[in-house]
């Protein structure tokens, strides 16, 4: 398969491949087939959440690796249904959804209290389900940004889910009270025995200025990251770091020197690891997002983030809209092409 992987890749093969990161991968807890026995049995989650993790690293094709591959659906409320389903219309039903999901051997499958409750009894047993239970609706005139409960915890244990998913827009003016609800809402989820999956998201319209967007900087979605895992979610989604600098550029906050000339450096997979360092070095796995659809080029773009969230030291990627944005077929080979680069040991840590 590498050979497969090298031809995607194309120029960007050699400096994506060969690349040696400047924080050594000997100072990380790696993904691999005893992870939850290695890392998570000694902390404080009850038994029952440790099962249900163990159900989503055994779960589809990745099974038993350690990494993880999922397909997230919730832009029917995030971005509404006519712009993510209107490409390709059989997605308006959630069936279809899971069938994806399956047929496309992800690990689990991410989406709304009402998508996956439509068709729990018929498939929660078939694949792992992840209830993300706090949205964006996108129809209030005119638009704002804020996380609101669309679900409770209970719903998603009756339902049969693994785990559960949420949102904090860091950053933004809501974050504080965004926090403080989830972080009560994650231990309930463990309680009842599941995992708890946070989209570290920055918000905030000050970030992004003429020289360049700072919500996806390596330094703020690190920190991001950080307070992530400090309200214990199990696994961290974030988006792949594009440039570094937001505390210098911005102006605020605190920040490090060495951040910038010992710890990282502007290659994307030095950028990713540093994401992974703030996840209590790899304790709490990174998953990186596959992005929107942008047409022909989303195979290469959908292996290029694998490749280097999977050489930076993260656990998978969590991909959505390259996959259900194109006939079902296409959208399997496209997952299958993510899940290659994890199953493909030439393609090492850095």
């Amino acid at each position: 398969m590498i050979g497969r992987i090298q031809e995607i890749l194309g120029a960007d093969a050699d400096g994506l491949l060969k690349h040696q990161c400047k924080i050594s991968k000997e100072s990380l807890h790696l993904p691999g087939p005893d992870f939850i026995d290695r890392v998570h049995s000694v902390s404080d989650r009850p038994t029952r959440s440790l099962v249900s993790l163990q159900q989503l690293f055994n779960s589809g094709r990745l099974a038993r690796t350690g990494y993880v591959s999922i397909l997230p659906v919730d832009q029917g409320i995030e971005h509404s249904a006519g712009a993510s389903f209107a490409p390709n219309p059989m997605y308006f039903d959630p069936e279809n959804i899971v069938k994806l999901a399956i047929e496309g051997g992800c690990n689990a499958v991410a989406s709304t209290l009402g998508v996956l409750g439509a068709v729990a009894r018929k498939y929660a047993h078939k694949i792992p389900f992840l209830l993300k239970f706090n949205h964006n609706e996108f129809l209030s005139y005119p638009n704002s940004y804020d996380q609101i409960l669309f679900a409770d915890i209970k719903q998603a244990f009756d339902m049969g889910a693994t785990g559960v998913g949420a949102t904090i827009y860091f950053g933004s003016e809501e974050s504080k009270r965004q926090l403080q609800e989830i972080t009560e809402m994650f231990h309930q989820a463990h309680d009842l025995g599941m995992y708890t999956v946070l989209w570290c998201y920055l918000r905030n319209s000050a970030f992004k200025t003429k020289e360049a967007d700072y919500h996806v900087a390596a330094d703020l979605t690190g920190q991001a990251n950080h307070i992530g895992v400090t309200i214990e979610a199990d696994i961290i989604k974030q988006k792949l770091p594009e440039n570094n600098g937001g505390y210098n550029a911005l102006n605020f906050g605190k920040t490090h020197k060495k951040v910038y000339s010992d710890l990282t450096t502007d290659h994307p997979i030095d950028l990713t690891r540093y994401q992974v360092v703030n996840c209590f070095m790899g304790r709490a796995g990174l998953i990186n997002s596959g992005g929107a659809s942008s047409g022909e080029s989303d195979l290469k773009e959908a292996v290029k983030t694998a490749v280097i969230n999977k050489r930076a030291g993260g656990t998978g990627l969590i991909s959505g809209r390259k996959a259900f944005q194109r006939p079902m077929k296409e959208g399997m080979g496209l997952l299958n092409a993510i899940q290659d680069v994890y199953l493909t040991k030439e393609v090492t840590v850095a």
